[in-house]
């Protein structure tokens, strides 16, 4: 046996045994996945996306196959912030034992401090994880994460009625990330997560009309990672709050490379779809690859890469 390797990271003053964490919408609330392994084992994970009220979703279809990834644009369908606290939290609660990081969406400044604020008050939520990728509908439907003003303007008001730590989930589908990164550190973010998918497209063929229902829709997979990569540097090195790298994890070498760009911890999206032991094979491999490279401790390779 070669020597203990330690993978406990520390997310916004909470430990966590792995920096492992399956991505918003690739794992719903977790009970699905605990019927093939003991979820106990990941870090944490990011539960489906969820708004003030209750959404279908976008048009089917909404999913098209893409060379090294998947283009979705599901439209965050959820049962709406009352639901999930009363139905789906309880559930969750019998398979997951650690805190847990609720991932909330929203189309105006209010909706994100009421869903924040309602959230904040359940005992398993350790985490916020504000994704202001979604349009915004008093400002003329450009994203909240695509201007610097309109991320800390959410920021600001979440911040103002929670205690819990808030993670803010930035677009890559930006010209500066880092402008908008910084302007939700000065609004008060505890961290950063990203990224989030990059827009794309299918057409198909035959039809000659575009393969999803919404023409275009967030691309995620392998095929993005490089550029998930670059963003996570980037910002790592321009703000002091812990950053969540995410974008076409797939193995324990990806964990690895996101906590030398300066990743705290590491969320996997796509892979859980593909394979549902994606995580937990992941966390397995951790030791091996840490030995390989000679790490004693993940903790100490964060931001390694200068």
């Amino acid at each position: 046996m070669g020597e203990v390797r330690d993978t406990k990271v520390t997310l916004c003053g909470i430990e966590m045994d792995n920096p492992v964490i399956p991505a918003s919408g690739t794992f719903g609330y977790g009970y699905e996945f605990a019927e093939l392994y003991d979820i106990n084992m990941l870090g944490t994970f990011s539960f489906k996306g969820t708004t003030k009220d209750p959404r279908f979703g976008n048009p089917t279809p909404r999913i098209a196959e893409c060379y090294a990834g998947m283009i979705n644009a599901v439209g965050l369908q959820n049962p709406g912030v009352e639901k999930v606290i009363s139905e789906e939290l309880p559930k969750m609660r019998k398979h997951f034992h650690k805190k847990v990081m609720a991932n909330v969406s929203g189309f105006a400044v209010a909706d994100y401090a009421y869903t924040c604020e309602k959230m904040d008050a359940c005992p398993e939520v350790g985490w916020l994880e504000v994704n202001v990728s979604c349009p915004n509908v008093h400002g003329g439907g450009m994203s909240f994460g695509t201007s610097p003003e309109a991320a800390a303007e959410v920021v600001r008001a979440v911040k103002a009625v929670t205690k819990k730590p808030v993670i803010v989930k930035l677009s890559p589908n930006v010209t500066d990330i880092v402008a908008i990164a910084k302007a939700c550190e000065e609004a008060g973010a505890d961290g950063i997560s990203l990224i989030n998918t990059m827009l794309g497209m299918r057409i198909d063929l035959k039809t000659k009309k575009p393969v999803i229902a919404n023409k275009m829709g967030g691309f995620s997979g392998p095929a993005i990672f490089p550029v998930a990569v670059r963003m996570v540097y980037q910002v790592a090195h321009a703000v002091k709050i812990p950053v969540v790298g995410m974008g076409g994890v797939s193995s324990a070498e990806d964990v690895i490379e996101m906590m030398l760009a300066g990743a705290t911890a590491v969320e996997v999206g796509a892979a859980n779809l593909i394979d549902p032991y994606a995580c937990k094979t992941i966390i397995e491999d951790l030791p091996r690859v840490m030995e390989q490279y000679n790490i004693k401790s993940l903790n100490e390779i964060i931001g390694g890469c200068n």
